[in-house]
């Protein structure tokens, strides 16, 4: 008897860090039988350790894809960002009838360049369109109805728009809500406060600027209304480089959790450090979030927990109020300055009537999860 061929893998395309996460936590929840290999087509995709098998060429952007700030695709061309487009539509190309299932994780970028390479019957989950502002255009929807064979979208909204072309797209909830990262560390052990606030400085160039700020408003905080504080470390990120903008120290060891990276610290301010996979342990045991980040932002209201972010001048304003539609009063917005965000963690630190309402709101502003088992399912049929 001759054996059955094995099944060719998956393929998950993500341009992102929050889209990287997305799709590995997915990738990581396939049935038996099913396994994925996953194209980054920004940055390395450290999401996928672990997970899968990485391929296609390594790329990086100034910008590491960020365009919610203003200028960043002109900057990326001029440092030579355009150099990086054709050895990736080449690694597509060759991809062409090579997987089972071709999946793109994030915006429209793997989805054009699925388009011009070839690809048909992608499978496309749509993390960045909030329905909340603008839908998808005249052009986007040609793209998407020559190109997709199921599109998840993250709005009933977005998926009715594509569905009066007679797209199969569908909404089962938000799947960033599916795929909050849990991994081992214990933050409520870290608690010694009455309150907790969890810090996302974000991922990218700002980084070390954002968190400068947030610690910069913490210390505005009188002394008996300080909070336990976590941060929550992207992979990219260098804390050596974060100690050196806040002007603060190492003072703790690691444990021997693997997502513990010790503590920070000066002048009666200790900040516990853990890795972005244990997002969901330092949201669930924090109050709420100053959050300069993009995902993680979408998960922490999600899950109920206000957010305080600022207006950095660099911010291209028209993403940044696309967010605040959906977001409402669940994100308080406030001036760059460590008086104006103090301001608001004080307001939100001493009413908790207000974190309530704001942490409801939030939720149901976001969805609720259940679109990951909508996606293995789909995935999973013939």
């Amino acid at each position: 008897m001759v054996p059955a061929s094995p099944r060719r893998p998956l393929l998950f395309i993500s341009n992102g860090h929050g889209e990287d996460g997305i799709a590995a936590a997915i990738i990581a929840r396939l049935p038996d039988g099913m396994r994925a290999e996953a194209y980054p087509m920004i940055g390395a995709g450290n999401a996928y350790a672990g997970i899968c098998p990485i391929v296609g060429p390594r790329a990086t952007l100034a910008s590491e894809g960020w365009r919610n700030v203003k200028g960043s695709l002109r900057r990326d061309v001029a440092s030579g960002g355009l150099a990086i487009i054709p050895p990736a539509l080449r690694f597509m190309r060759q991809c062409v009838g090579q997987y089972e299932r071709v999946v793109v994780v994030g915006d429209m970028v793997g989805v054009l360049a699925g388009l011009v390479t070839g690809h048909r019957d992608l499978f496309y989950l749509d993390v960045y369109k909030t329905g909340a502002a603008r839908l998808y255009s005249v052009a986007e929807r040609w793209a998407i109805k020559r190109t997709c064979r199921i599109v998840f979208s993250r709005s009933p909204k977005l998926s009715k728009n594509l569905q009066a072309l007679d797209i199969d797209a569908r909404c089962a909830g938000n799947i960033m809500m599916d795929t909050v990262p849990d991994g081992a560390y214990d933050a409520a052990a870290r608690r010694t406060r009455p309150l907790a606030v969890t810090l996302l400085p974000g991922s990218r160039q700002l980084t070390p600027e954002s968190f400068a700020l947030q610690v910069a408003a913490l210390r505005t905080l009188p002394e008996a209304l300080r909070p336990d504080v976590f941060l929550a470390v992207a992979g990219s990120v260098n804390i050596d480089e974060l100690a050196r903008a806040a002007d603060l120290g190492r003072i703790g060891l690691h444990s021997h959790e693997a997502n513990d990276l010790g503590t920070l610290g000066q002048e009666g301010l200790t900040i516990h450090l853990a890795r972005g996979a244990a997002l969901g342990s330092l949201l669930e045991n924090s109050d709420l979030v100053l959050s300069q980040a993009g995902t993680a932002t979408v998960q922490a209201l999600g899950m109920g927990k206000p957010v305080i972010t600022f207006i950095n001048a660099r911010d291209r304003r028209s993403r940044f109020n696309d967010e605040q539609n959906l977001f409402g009063e669940a994100r308080t917005v406030v001036a760059p300055q460590a008086a104006a965000i103090g301001d608001a963690l004080r307001d939100l630190l001493e009413d908790s009537d207000k974190r309530a309402q704001l942490g409801a709101l939030g939720r149901e502003r976001i969805g609720p999860p259940g679109a990951i088992a909508a996606v293995l399912a789909a995935l999973a049929e013939d």
